[in-house]
């Protein structure tokens, strides 16, 4: 099994998403762990995903992922302002998706709409023995 076979394994799966508990992290989103797999051919790594819904007007506060977390973000529906690093500020659309580098601040996320929900599949690659995928900071 390749990188591309499990990423498309972890999109696919956004339809079934699992039935674990959600939590808030910032106001108006809910995070839902969506899979998580060791990666067989790159030992050490996994791949652990999950599904941010964003309420209207929703966001996330300014966070810090793993520092070994590499992170492709799918926008499945609505669309996400985010910025990463010092970047632009940048909406991205159902469809468009975006990636983070390990040791990214990302510095904005949220619903870019302040009257339709938005939803984003979050795909971390990221050493087996990090838990806290996400960190706010001050």
């Amino acid at each position: 099994m390749n990188i591309r076979s499990v990423l498309a394994a972890a999109c696919a799966a956004v339809a079934v998403t699992a039935a674990m508990p959600a939590a808030a992290h910032g106001t108006g989103e809910t995070v839902t762990p969506n899979f998580e797999h060791a990666i067989p051919n790159i030992p050490g790594k996994s791949l652990t995903a999950v599904v941010v819904d964003y309420a209207p007007g929703g966001a996330s506060p300014p966070h810090e992922h793993a520092k070994s977390a590499f992170i492709y973000a799918y926008v499945v529906s609505g669309a996400i302002e985010s910025q990463v690093n010092d970047g632009p500020k940048r909406v991205y659309h159902a469809g468009e998706s975006f990636f983070e580098e390990p040791g990214s601040l990302h510095r904005v996320s949220r619903n870019a709409s302040k009257t339709r929900p938005a939803k984003l599949l979050a795909v971390f690659v990221v050493d087996s023995d990090d838990k806290a995928l996400t960190t706010p900071v001050k």
